[in-house]
């Protein structure tokens, strides 16, 4: 029941993007074992958060990541966001403003709309404009694709869903469909907003079981695109900004301790 389950799951995902994927990426183009990880940072209506188990992980292994942030949610987590940025290893990409899930829906203007809405919050806030956007949920039509092409955007979504939004998803579950399905260039997706409801507990056992194997994690854009520029860590954030980048520093420095006992 729970295999059929994800199945529907992963089906969802990924059939509106079947029809017009010739220019989606799903992706990265090479044969080296390298992955991307990707965490969707969605909010619609109620004010949202980073999952500090996810997020104070990556932090302390300093492993790349790429966050498709909703305009509401970089709003709502404005400094975190802003402190996030200055990072060479993390970039923040458009998610739309709302993440409304049915943009396959929407005339080409509506999906501008929430486009450039969403990338003033984001170059606001960490003053840089994203390069790559991810429609909600992987629903759109051709005139939104190709709207959003004509903003300079590259679309990015993924060549197979992990499923972690669903609350009946295990953590091994999670692991198992990681480690059966992945490949060199894999663009993974899970949830950094308390929605990949399994995705702390399942992600230190992914990495380390795809660095045994052989993976190193990048960036989109170190294949694809601009590449991250390379500044100090914590350059040129705002005080509010600071103190949690020295939190983040604090709490990495703590996590790497208590994974070397355990």
């Amino acid at each position: 029941m729970l295999g059929g389950r994800l199945f529907i799951i992963a089906s969802l995902f990924c059939c509106a993007a079947s029809a017009v994927n010739a220019d989606v990426i799903t992706h990265i183009a090479t044969k080296d074992k390298v992955v991307a990880l990707t965490f969707d940072a969605c909010e619609a209506g109620e004010p949202m958060a980073f999952d500090h188990g996810i997020l104070d992980y990556l932090l302390a292994r300093e492993i790349p990541f790429t966050v498709f942030a909703s305009g509401k949610f970089v709003a709502t987590n404005a400094d975190e966001v802003e402190a996030l940025s200055t990072l060479d290893f993390v970039d923040i990409e458009n998610h739309s403003w709302s993440h409304p899930n049915t943009m396959n829906r929407y005339e080409s203007e509506r999906v501008v709309h929430q486009v450039e809405r969403a990338s003033q919050e984001i170059l606001a806030v960490t003053s840089r404009a994203p390069q790559f956007f991810r429609f909600p949920a992987g629903n759109y039509n051709e005139a939104g694709l190709k709207a959003v092409e004509r903003l300079g955007y590259r679309v990015v979504h993924w060549r197979w869903a992990t499923g972690d939004p669903d609350a009946d998803v295990t953590a091994d579950t999670l692991f198992n469909r990681v480690m059966t399905n992945v490949a060199p260039g894999d663009i993974l997706i899970f949830h950094i907003n308390g929605r990949g409801y399994r995705t702390a507990e399942a992600l230190p056992r992914i990495v380390e079981q795809l660095e045994a194997d052989g993976y190193r994690f990048v960036l989109i854009s170190d294949y694809i695109g601009r590449p991250h520029p390379r500044t100090p860590p914590g350059h040129g954030i705002t005080v509010s900004a600071r103190r949690k980048f020295d939190d983040w520093k604090n709490r990495a420095a703590l996590g790497v301790i208590m994974h070397a006992v355990n």
